[in-house]
C-alpha cells in the first residue's frame, strides 16, 4: 500500500483526497523550509569555518574553552590557553572565532 492510497482512504474517498494530499505537501514544505534547510545552511557554514582555521586565530570551543590556535593538523587542533598550557582538541569541537563574537557583542550594545 503506497502513501497516496493511504491518504485517499483517510480522506474518505476520491473527492476529498486531493485536499488531504495538498495539506500534507504543504506541511512537508513548511517543515523543509523552517527546519531542514536552515540546519543544512548552519552545518555548511560551520564546515567552511572549520576548514578556514589558521594558526594564531582566537577560538572558543563547544565547552567554552578560549584559546589561540598553535598548530593545525588534519582532524585536530592544538590550542594555547593561559600560562602556556596546550590542549589538543578535535576540529569539530571548535564553536566559533572569539574575536568575531566579541565584535558582534559590542555591535549589539
Amino acid at each position: 500500500m503506497n502513501l497516496l492510497s493511504i491518504l485517499l482512504s483517510a480522506a474518505g474517498g476520491q473527492e476529498g483526497g486531493s485536499t488531504v494530499i495538498i495539506f500534507w505537501i504543504a506541511i512537508l514544505g513548511v517543515f523543509y523550509f523552517f527546519m531542514i534547510r536552515p540546519q543544512q545552511k548552519k552545518q555548511k557554514k560551520s564546515k567552511e569555518f572549520r576548514s578556514s582555521l589558521a594558526k594564531g586565530q582566537q577560538i572558543v570551543t563547544i565547552g567554552g574553552v578560549h584559546g589561540r590556535i598553535a598548530e593545525l593538523q588534519e582532524n585536530t587542533v592544538i590550542i594555547d590557553v593561559e600560562k602556556g598550557a596546550k590542549i589538543k582538541i578535535d576540529k569539530a569541537a571548535i564553536s566559533y572565532e572569539a574575536a568575531a563574537s566579541e565584535q558582534e557583542i559590542t555591535a549589539k550594545a
